[in-house]
């Protein structure tokens, strides 16, 4: 099921309005797509930041305007922790769209047994499937990776009627051996150390030698 968002349409355009909507906590936003004219939106900033943080992609619209979409795009500030304005594309639950989908190392590589590393080459791939069934994540099991073995993009398991749009040949996840360093000496513990000789301390015969003169 889709997440929902409370939208309204915006009639005042350009900056200095867009600007001005923001500090009301509202979000500029605009729907486009399937042929249909462009439509002007402003969402809850509260509401868009919790359906985003989901991980949501195709959203149910509500409100002035009643349609399901994709979320295209999202314009952030400088420092990415404000939203500035959010694309929408009209789809069906049906239609194939063209989306990119972050992947997740799962189970724990034979390599890590051999004092490799296990490193994720790249961090998303490009997919197609259905809008109704964007999947949050593709799984990449590593069990059976060893040391200077690699997987590729091509060898991922997908999800039913999802096809990959990326190279195949593309390497998504290594396994490298560890760099061995040279171990530094142990200092001395503390008590054990030796006292540093001090130039011009004489030494306790050399005292006693005196004395006895």
């Amino acid at each position: 099921m889709a997440d929902v968002l409370h939208v309204a349409i915006r009639d005042r355009l350009g900056k200095r309005e867009c600007h001005r909507l923001r500090k009301t906590g509202r979000i500029p936003a605009v729907l486009y797509g399937h042929g249909e004219q462009n439509v002007n939106l402003s969402i809850g900033a509260e509401e868009l930041h919790s359906v985003l943080r989901h991980g949501a992609r195709l959203v149910d619209l509500k409100g002035d305007v009643a349609d399901t979409a994709l979320v295209r795009g999202v314009q952030w500030n400088t420092y990415g922790t404000d939203i500035l304005h959010v694309d929408f594309a009209r789809v069906s639950a049906e239609e194939r769209v063209h989306v990119s989908v972050p992947l997740e190392t799962r189970g724990t590589a034979a390599g890590a047994h051999e004092g490799g590393i296990v490193e994720l080459v790249v961090h998303e791939i490009e997919i197609e499937c259905p809008a109704g069934s964007i999947p949050d994540k593709i799984e990449v099991r590593v069990h059976e990776l060893h040391v200077g073995h690699s997987l590729k993009a091509g060898e991922i398991a997908l999800p039913e009627g999802v096809r990959l749009l990326d190279d195949p040949d593309n390497i998504v996840v290594h396994c490298v051996g560890r760099t061995l360093e040279e171990e530094e000496p142990v200092a001395a513990a503390a008590g054990e150390a030796e006292e540093p000789e001090v130039i011009g301390r004489k030494g306790k015969e050399e005292e006693e030698e005196e004395e006895e003169t």
